[in-house]
């Protein structure tokens, strides 16, 4: 069914990840490629200056660790992975255009009240995205 597929990836929420990825596998079209895509908030430099130095390579280490463990190499599929840093929403779309995706995919959850004012990230990749959106709840 899709080519490319981009899994948007918050690894708060691993269950949620990890479904959207056995969804991303059913969806693939054989030789297709899933992109496992997390992002990296920048941290305001008044808090970055407090804050260990190399702290940001050791989260984005981290995360590569932690995308690269929901790999499953016998699963016969071609999965790759990768660590952005900037605003979520902005980055996954970024992903998409950059690998030619046909399909992104993110999880969503219910809106807080600063959702109302500020709209969530799957709202803005839903809003903007030049490919289909699939938001799973």
């Amino acid at each position: 069914m899709y080519a490319r597929i981009i899994v948007a990836v918050d690894l708060e929420h691993l269950a949620q990840a990890k479904a959207l990825l056995q969804r991303a596998a059913a969806l693939i079209d054989a030789g297709g490629e899933i992109r496992l895509v997390h992002v990296l908030e920048e941290v305001p430099g008044y808090i970055a200056a407090e804050l260990p130095s190399g702290i940001a390579e050791r989260r984005r280490a981290e995360a590569a660790v932690e995308l690269r463990s929901m790999i499953d190499p016998a699963a016969g599929l071609r999965m790759v992975h990768e660590v952005r840093h900037g605003a979520a929403s902005g980055q996954i779309l970024q992903a998409a255009e950059d690998s030619g995706a046909d399909l992104i995919m993110i999880a969503s959850h219910k809106p807080g009240l600063s959702d109302y004012f500020i709209g969530s990230t799957a709202a803005r990749v839903i809003r903007h995205a030049q490919c289909s959106v699939l938001v799973e709840r």
